[in-house]
This record gives C-alpha cells, structure tokens and sequence, in this order.
C-alpha cells in the first residue's frame, strides 16, 4: 500500500498544491488562472520522503459534492482542515483513491459538471479547475476549459 492510499483510509491528504495518484506518483500542481485548465502540473517528487519529514503535515478532508460515474467510480471534491483548502478526486465505486489533487488556497469545491470524460470543479471562491478524469495531467483546452475567475 502506498503512502497516499494509506493517508486516504483516513480521508488525510498532504497540506500541498499536489496531484497524488494511488500507485504512489505525486506531482506539484499550481493554480494558474492563465492555463485552459486552471492549473498547472509540475514536477513529480517523493511524497514519502516529505512524510518522513514531517508525518503530521496533512489535513482532513471532506466531500460537498460528487458525481456518481456508476461502474467507473465517482468524483469527489471538497474541503480540507482550514477554510482556504479545497480537494478534488477521483474514487473507485468502493471509494479507494484513484487520483486526488489538494490545493491550499483554493477554498472548498462545491460543484462539479462533467461532460464525457472533461470534468470542471468549482470552489467557492471562484477557481475552475477542468481535468481528464482519466489522467488529470493531460492538458485540456478549448470550449471545455471555459472558464470565469
């Protein structure tokens, strides 16, 4: 079992702007409001190395919407620990982590459309965020990524 399934039994999720995957792969993402998509996926790192480091920096997180994708799962987003935190995720249909991305500074996602496979998250404060639901690194543009900030 890899350190981010081990945290999601918890519902816990690192405190940082990443993009975590169950096999074990975790990326840096950034909100960026220039980007089709509303973010940007960066470097990939060792989130067992950062746990090592400091074991209790997560956060709790919480669901305020979802999308039922029937045999496929469903999408989850929500809230963390601190009011400014927001999660969005993608679940088996027995809720074992796909792939889940934190943000501390997005405020919580209340709302989700899907359309295909393009799936737009929206949190109270205003940020959009618009992944393949299948891999959320792939970059999305076009009508699909329209967005209001």
């Amino acid at each position: 079992m890899t350190a981010i399934e081990r945290l999601w039994e918890d519902f816990e999720l690192p405190i940082r702007d990443a993009l975590h995957f169950a096999d074990g792969g975790s990326y840096d993402v950034d909100l960026d409001s220039d980007e089709p998509s509303g973010l940007r996926v960066l470097a990939p790192f060792g989130l067992d190395e950062i746990l090592e480091i400091d074991p209790s920096w997560v956060s709790s997180v919480d669901g305020l919407a979802a999308v039922d994708l029937g045999s496929k799962g469903l999408l989850w987003g929500g809230e963390g620990s601190y009011g400014s935190e927001g999660f969005i995720a993608r679940l088996t249909v027995d809720r074992a982590l796909i792939w889940a991305m934190f943000f501390t500074e997005s405020n919580p996602f209340d709302r989700i459309q899907l359309s295909g496979n393009i799936a737009t998250f929206s949190s109270t404060s205003g940020f959009e965020i618009t992944v393949d639901i299948d891999d959320p690194r792939t970059l999305i543009s076009g009508p699909e990524a329209n967005r209001t900030m």
